[in-house]
This record gives C-alpha cells, structure tokens and sequence, in this order.
C-alpha cells in the first residue's frame, strides 16, 4: 500500500463531543515523538451529537486524521474491531476516546513493538468501580478462567498495540461478533502486557450502562467459551449414569420385596431427561459448527469516509 504509515491509531467513538478535539491533541502530540510516519483513525458509531462535525473540521486541519461514519450503532464489539481492520499501519494501536486509556502510553508500546514484541496490551493496575461493578466483573472472570476456551487475561480492555500480521491473521477469521482481546490470546501469538493505573473518564458521560456491560459480557462469554455449547452432552452422561443407578436400586428393591414405585418414577424422569440433553446437546454442537463455518458477516455498514486516500475508499472485507 503506497500510503503506509509506520503506526495507526484507531479510536471509536458515539456521542464523545466532550473528547475527541482534546484527544485527537493527545494522541498527535505522542505520534510525532515516537512514530516515523502516523495515521489516527476515529470510527464513529452512529453519534447524535456534535461528534461527527467536530471529527470533520479534525479531517480538514490534520491531513493525518482519517474518519469512517457508521450508518448506525453496531455496539462495542463490532465497530471499533472494524475500525482496526481499516487501518493500513504497520502496527495499529486501539484505544477509547474518553482518556481511560492514557495516550502517554503509546511510546512505551512502539518501543516494544520495534523490540519484538507483535501483541503489546495495556492492563489495569485498578479502576474505580462501584462495589457491585467490581463483584460482577470478578464473577465473570472467574467463569471464564473455568470455562473459555482459552486463558482470560484479567483486567486487559483490548488498548494496546497489535503487530501488521496480527491484524491481518484475525481479519480472515471473518467473526460475526469478535471479542477481540479474547481473539489475540486465541491466536497464540506472543503477548506483552503493559501494566497502568486508569483514570476516571476527563470529560462527559460513560454510554456503559448495566443492559450494555451484560450484552458485552454475553458476547464475549458466546465468542471465547463455545464448549459451553457441549455441556448438555456431558450433564447427558452423567444423567444416564444416575438412570443406570436408579434402574439397579428398582431391580433390588423388586428382588426383595420393597415398594420400587418411587425409584421407578425418578428412573423414568431422569432417563428422559437425559436423552434430552443428549439431543440438546448435539444440536449445540452443530449450532457450534455451523457457527465455525459461516463467518460471513459484514461487521459494520459504512455511511460514509472521509479523508482516506483514493485507494482505501472501500471497506477491507
């Protein structure tokens, strides 16, 4: 690609009106320490307020600045992933526009990154959070240590810097629904964590709300935790074992003369139950395989770009 820039810098934004001039300052100022050549990519997620007017005076002052327009809200996974995608960077960094992932981080990560490192992460020391915030978030971290599919990296939010390869590698895994930070771990690619204290929000409201953080939280758990699909399969096997139990106790007690009826009924409702979740989960399986196979969806639909060279007009797909 003709126009490469040495790092891009990708940042989503809905309804940030408050941020984006102060960090678009912020960001620029840390790329021109540290990046030979730097592009800063802000993809919006369908904002109602000021936002998409300020990022356009943002094109017309900074040549480097690069905007997508969604042509609506596809949520938190889907656009700032998308976003990463578009960037033609030889390594692209993702972060918030609201200044919880501080940009006087981006030196120590291209520093790493031109070391060797293709996956640098930013992790939080801390975070202030309401109590009950904080109970639920160890709660699925925990779940997940149990059941994903991978190791879960505590307390990453997806900032940090990603290698081109690295980009390139899980743009052809076409996820419908990509929980990307738990998609680098599942690349096996080597990864560097950044450890950071992050800051309050500097300047307006946070859009997370309980129904959002749960539908995240779904998302991520659905994306990184598909043998959950396979658990009906093996409460089947234990089931049937309880059923063959049972159905001995039955015989037993005919043998001896002892009522069987009570054993009998539990024997019946249990063996049923069972070739229940066995079929149950068979079709999970398939729901699984299915889902494997049929990575086909586009992660967001573009209203408009501005600023981008004539040869990156269109969406990579």
């Amino acid at each position: 690609m003709s126009d490469r820039p040495e790092i891009s810098v990708v940042i989503p934004c809905f309804n940030e009106e408050e941020n984006v001039r102060a960090i678009h300052a912020a960001v620029a100022a840390e790329l021109v320490l540290h990046a030979a050549s730097h592009e800063i990519i802000f993809i919006d997620n369908g904002s109602t307020d000021a936002t998409r007017a300020l990022l356009a005076a943002l094109c017309a002052e900074d040549p480097a600045v690069r905007v997508i327009l969604n042509n609506r809200n596809y949520g938190q996974m889907r656009s700032p992933t998308h976003g990463i995608y578009q960037a033609a960077g030889r390594a692209v960094i993702a972060m918030c526009c609201d200044f919880q992932d501080p940009p006087a981080l981006i030196g120590e990560m291209i520093r790493q990154w031109r070391a060797g490192a293709q996956i640098v992460l930013g992790q939080r020391r801390s975070e202030p959070a309401p109590w009950l915030h904080r109970m639920v978030r160890d709660a699925g971290y925990g779940f997940l240590a149990r059941h994903g599919d991978y190791p879960v990296l505590r307390d990453v939010t997806g900032f940090g810097l990603f290698d081109r390869e690295v980009v390139d590698m899980l743009a052809t895994w076409r996820e419908p629904e990509p929980f990307f930070r738990g998609m680098l771990v599942e690349s096996g690619y080597r990864i560097a964590l950044l450890p950071f204290d992050r800051p309050a929000r500097q300047a307006g409201e946070s859009k997370n709300n309980v129904r959002t953080l749960l539908a995240f939280a779904l998302s991520g758990l659905a994306g990184s935790a598909k043998s959950l699909l396979r658990l009906p399969l093996i409460l089947s096997v234990y089931a049937g074992l309880l059923t063959a139990l049972l159905a001995i106790a039955t015989i037993v007690c005919l043998l001896v003369g002892a009522s069987a009826l009570f054993l009998g009924l539990a024997t019946l409702q249990i063996g049923l139950f069972a070739v229940l979740l066995l079929f149950l989960g068979l079709m999970g399986d398939q729901v699984r395989l299915i889902a494997e196979r049929t990575r086909n969806v586009p992660l967001v639909i573009e209203e408009q770009r501005i600023n981008f060279p004539a040869d990156r007009q269109r969406p990579v797909r």
